[in-house]
């Protein structure tokens, strides 16, 4: 076991050095070794994927329909019955391989990345490139991937409740473990899957894959079953309550035709099947699923990675965004921009590594500092990758810094402190919040010379730091001590000598002040919460329209002052939250939830995972993120946008919008066809539809049309909506008018146009009866893209309605007028005459429908 090992021995074990493995030897040993993956459970094959699609009730209904065609004699329609059901079932099993292949696709764009040393340097690396012999950096908030034998340790903590079970963080050691321990008690090992909760260090890979401790357990998991979103659950309890309506339904009519029409009993049996068969929506769930899919697809084009199907449409339920500053609202490209230093502000181009003060502010600038860049690789927090260009820009031309700039040991920055602290021969270096930074100084570098701290002092510094705040500045304070021990401890950060100030600049981006503008239009309150001082957040804030006259900024301290009731009485008036501590974040998101909001937060590190669970959308950065943000997240920025948020909202609420009209759709033909057959029965009608026709209406005219309505592109007017309920019932009283509007509009054009067939015999009856609610159903399709009228939406605007009226129309006359198929689809040769009657009775609904559109708009 490698923590009973030395370092010496591990390193020899796993034939690698501190310097880490070449990139060739790393390939060699990937191939040996496989990817650093966890193996996922067993797919089923396309062929089960088959079977499964006869499990549907109303697959159930029309095998049931099929015997009974079969038994009454009529083999073609039972032909065509089976043959509709086999590729329902070929279609379904296509579409349930792509959206495998789709969530694949996008697990590889969210695989974690590592900061491992190779060829001496280090660079970034996707976690699945692991391999045994590797040296990996780690520091607070990265996920551990592979498991590995710790050779460095600063300060270093890390939470394997993942793997152990145990909530509290376990101090990392190097020291080599003598005895035989469990997992929870080797403290010289680092394990895959656990967060790093505190410092920094480095281990050697010595484990990758299911050959893990995690994957050891993982490879005991039964296989979990794949849950619904919400949506579909309330659209399946739907779909099963209109279920057994209609079977009431059926059996009302089943005993007209028995008991008043006399019918034979496979008569009447046909025409109840009928009526199933045209009532159901079966399209309905799978319509969902590839509306969501396809949206999942187009915001990964627009860098949002959406982590689960439900919160592309709760997405739309979004009332208040909660952002970060740094990165999400501003450009995360932070540049110098003045020096307070030797009491007097100076201009980066001033600096001189040979002149004293000015070497100790920028060793504290390079020590302070865990960013890396090599070559065009920049790894790390763009504060300290601008401080580290800093540096080199005035160091280059002297090799006597580089000699004495020496990092020994590290105490890592937490939120708590507010400060880092590194040492280096003999000083302790300093780098923190400035008003932290001064509560632990007791003098000050001025020429050279120590001074004491004065009060005066200390206001020139405050009211400086002030300025540059209200500047919108991001201000870093540095301070040094002399040191005679290299090892370092908490109590070592008092008693310092106040080095300098460094201002820098983070814009806001281009686009933030456009997307803020469009969140108020939406009724979606936009919040600034960052952990800068509260003055340069209120002015980035100002800058990007999210703090306004009458708005209120606060600080966390101001935030722990205030009850429950103070805060919600206040709540809708704050813009701006600065200085916040995590449980800070979960308070301000769980008051905005009480109110009955829902709530997106963004968050990038480990001190913003807990808030991102509880938000209702909780977005993380995909770009400077740390891992543990990520997997606490619905939803990951690609670019760390804010304005990538906006628009995450709005494909949310025209998801939703698209998914409501196709309902409207399935449901108002659907309706259509139930009055026609109960109409027919209750007047003791010959039955206006047979099975197979009701066939062709479900797999032509319900599903194309509905996908096509589905995938209607998005527009901007959905933000002058206000944010709808998360509990909102997707057929409330007005759809359901419009539905049953619709319905019967269409239903009456279909009767009328069987009427004037019932003039010669039931059969051509029937068939200008299914042509006519084939035909309206598609032209139907048209009016359920959008509550506009056509003339505003644009006739030409949607391809996919046009494709799917084109197919249906020409599969439609293709039966009507190929006489091979009459017999098959129980059709009567109709004249031209008749068809002119068909166009208008089919196209009359549509003049109807969009006429009040054009009246009541």
């Amino acid at each position: 076991m490698y923590y009973q090992k030395s370092i010496e021995q591990t390193l020899n074990d796993c034939q690698t050095t501190k310097s880490g493995l070449s990139t060739q030897e790393a390939l060699s040993r990937q191939e040996k070794y496989g990817k650093n993956e966890l193996a996922e459970k067993k797919k089923e094959s396309p062929f089960l994927i088959f079977l499964k699609q006869f499990q549907d009730l109303l697959v159930i209904i029309l095998i049931i329909a099929a015997i009974i065609s079969g038994l009454s004699g009529q083999l073609e329609s039972t032909l065509v019955i089976v043959v509709v059901i086999v590729i329902n079932a070929i279609l379904g099993t296509v579409q349930t391989l792509k959206a495998e292949k789709s969530l694949e696709s996008l697990k590889k764009l969210s695989i974690p990345k590592v900061k491992v040393l190779r060829d001496g340097q280090l660079c970034e690396l996707n976690s699945n490139e692991l391999t045994i012999g590797d040296i990996v950096q780690i520091e607070a908030g990265d996920v551990v991937s592979g498991d590995g034998r710790i050779i460095e340790s600063a300060s270093l903590q890390i939470n394997e409740s993942a793997l152990t079970g145990e909530v509290d963080s376990v101090d990392k050691i190097t020291d080599t473990i003598e005895q035989e321990v469990i997992v929870g008690d080797q403290k010289n090992m680092a394990f895959s899957g656990s967060l790093v909760t505190n410092g920094t260090g480095r281990y050697i890979v010595t484990s990758i894959g299911m050959n893990t401790e995690i994957g050891k357990i993982a490879s005991m998991l039964n296989e979990a079953k794949d849950r619904k979103t919400p949506l579909q659950k309330s659209l399946d309890d739907f779909s099963g309550k209109l279920s057994v309506a209609i079977m009431i339904i059926c059996s009302f009519v089943l005993a007209l035709n028995i008991f008043l029409a006399h019918e034979s009993l496979l008569d009447a049996l046909m025409i109840a099947v009928a009526l199933a068969v045209a009532a159901i929506p079966e399209a309905l769930s799978s319509i969902v699923t590839i509306v969501l899919s396809m949206s999942t697809q187009k915001m990964v084009k627009e860098n949002a990675i959406i982590k689960n199907l439900n919160s592309v449409e709760s997405l739309g339920c979004v009332s208040v965004i909660c952002s970060d500053k740094t990165g999400t609202l501003t450009q995360n490209k932070m540049t110098p921009q003045t020096i307070y230093l030797n009491n007097k502000l100076l201009e980066i181009d001033d600096l001189d590594s040979h002149h004293h003060d000015h070497n100790v502010l920028l060793k504290a600038c390079l020590l302070c500092n865990n960013a890396v860049i090599n070559g065009e690789q920049r790894i790390g927090d763009p504060t300290e990758l601008a401080l580290i260009d800093l540096v080199h820009l005035h160091t280059q031309n002297d090799p006597e810094f580089e000699n004495t700039a020496i990092r020994q040991n590290e105490l890592p920055f937490d939120s708590d402190r507010k400060l880092m602290s590194v040492s280096s021969l003999n000083h302790l270096y300093t780098k923190g919040a400035p008003d932290v930074i001064l509560q632990r100084c007791t003098s000050i570098l001025i020429n050279g010379q120590k001074e004491t701290l004065t009060e005066r002092y200390k206001n020139e510094i405050l009211q400086q730091n002030q300025n540059y705040a209200n500047e919108g500045l991001r201000v870093l304070g540095f301070a040094y001590k002399d040191l005679d021990s290299h090892d370092i401890q908490l109590d070592d950060e008092n008693n310092l000598t106040f080095v300098g100030l460094v201002s820098l600049m983070d814009p806001p981006r281009p686009e933030s002040a456009d997307a803020v503008a469009k969140c108020k239009m939406a009724g979606i309150k936009p919040i600034m919460i960052t952990g800068d001082h509260v003055v340069t957040a209120r002015s980035i804030a100002k800058k990007i329209g999210i703090y306004e006259d009458g708005d209120l900024s606060i600080d966390g301290q101001q935030l722990n002052q205030m009850s429950d009731e103070e805060l919600d009485e206040k709540l809708t008036h704050i813009s701006v939250y600065a200085r916040v501590a995590p449980e800070h974040k979960i308070r301000i998101v769980k008051a905005w939830q009480k109110r009955g909001d829902i709530v997106a937060m963004t968050g990038d590190g480990v001190n913003d995972a807990p808030a991102l669970k509880q938000s209702d959308i909780g977005v993380a950065m995909g770009i400077t993120g740390t891992e543990v943000s990520k997997d606490a997240a619905n939803m990951i920025l690609t670019d760390d946008n804010f304005s990538t948020i906006v628009k995450a909202v709005i494909t949310g609420r025209n998801v939703y919008r698209n998914i409501k009209n196709s309902i409207n759709y399935l449901l108002s033909g659907n309706f259509a066809g139930i009055i026609c057959v109960f109409v027919a029965s209750l007047l003791l009608l010959p039955t206006p539809f047979f099975p197979v026709h009701l066939l062709f209406m479900n797999l032509i005219t319900d599903s194309l049309p509905a996908i096509a309505i589905g995938m209607e592109s998005g527009r901007n007017d959905v933000l002058k909506e206000k944010p709808r309920k998360a509990d909102d019932s997707i057929l409330n009283k007005s759809t359901f008018f419009q539905i049953s509007y619709e319905g019967i509009v269409i239903a009456i054009c279909t009767m009328c146009a069987y009427l004037t067939g019932l003039k010669g015999d039931p059969l051509t009856a029937s068939t200008m009866a299914f042509a006519t609610i084939c035909l309206a159903r598609l032209l139907h399709g048209f009016n359920c893209r959008s509550s506009q009228p056509l003339s505003k939406i644009g006739f030409f605007t949607n391809r996919s309605s046009i494709i799917a009226f084109i197919i249906g129309f020409a599969l439609l006359h293709f039966i009507l007028f190929v006489p091979a198929m009459h017999g098959l689809f129980m059709i009567h040769t109709i004249s031209i005459n008749q068809l002119l009657v068909i166009y208008g009775f089919a196209l009359l609904p549509t003049i109807i429908i969009q006429a009040k559109k054009m009246l009541t708009k």
